[in-house]
């Protein structure tokens, strides 16, 4: 889940917390442990998503399997009640980018860009992650959108290692991004996970001199997640206050993980090939 560039200034969490800490958190081993299973809780989640979509379900259908999943776990979901969002998953179709709130009058159809992102919050720790499905049979312009969004996505996680920088992974994922045709959402970053849900350090998706480029540090947690649009990299938000839209109706994709910074390379801890 990104975050809202008008809710940067909020405070919220799922459920109470201890109060927030500043700057970048270290994780022990025994706070990666736990981290390890909430976001093997959220992994497990959209894998049985992704294979249980089919055309005719609704976006809330989606929501009501994946909270009752998340605390048949033990976890409570982190995105419900988050600055008063009311799903425990964002579910963005098509033009929709982030942030799309489920809804009974929301229908799933074939050929649809589905955008599944969720959080659950295990022994006082946050797993993050995002997917996107391509709802039956798509064009193909639509599959090359996902595919290479969860290219860039994999194509930033491999810079990730003790020592590397912020803007390591961001070089990557934007050269990738752009040499296939496409354009980088810039609204929304990735983010620190961990206690709360949205830590430090913003993970941009881009190369900027907006924030310090980081050093990365062996027991960082980190959400990394590329969002792609077809066309204008520019989007809007509806009356909701919540579903961010592109500007030109073009379609949109995003692939999120939550990894852990090691002092070799990387771990995926919502890696859903191990679930």
């Amino acid at each position: 889940m990104n975050i809202l560039s008008n809710l940067l200034s909020q405070t919220a969490e799922p459920k109470p917390a201890k109060k927030q800490r500043r700057g970048i958190e270290i994780k022990s081993s025994r706070e990666i442990e736990i981290m390890r299973r909430s976001a093997q809780i959220v992994a497990t989640i959209l894998k049985e998503i992704s294979e249980m979509v089919e055309p005719g379900m609704t976006t809330a259908d989606l929501d009501t399997y994946a909270e009752k999943r998340i605390r048949e776990m033990d976890a409570t979901p982190s995105f419900k009640g988050y600055h008063g969002f009311t799903g425990s998953i964002c579910s963005s179709i098509n033009n929709e980018v982030v942030h799309g709130i489920p809804s009974p009058k929301k229908v799933i159809r074939t050929g649809d860009v589905l955008k599944v992102d969720t959080g659950a919050y295990y022994q006082g720790f946050h797993g993050d992650s995002c997917i996107t499905i391509a709802v039956g049979e798509v064009t193909a312009d639509a599959a090359k959108l996902i595919r290479v969004a969860e290219e860039a996505l994999f194509k930033g996680i491999e810079q990730v290692k003790e020592g590397a920088y912020l803007l390591d992974i961001a070089g990557a994922i934007e050269d990738h991004v752009k040499a296939n045709g496409f354009s980088v959402v810039e609204e929304f970053t990735g983010h620190g996970v961990g206690r709360n849900l949205h830590e430090e350090p913003s993970v941009f998706n881009y190369r900027t001199r907006e924030m310090p480029n980081v050093k990365l540090r062996a027991g960082m947690t980190l959400a990394i997640e590329p969002i792609l649009n077809a066309g204008s990299k520019h989007t809007r938000i509806l009356s909701d206050r919540w579903t961010a839209v592109t500007v030109d109706n073009s379609l949109s994709a995003q692939f999120e993980h939550t990894v852990l910074v090691t002092e070799t390379g990387y771990e995926i801890l919502t890696d859903r090939t191990k679930v």
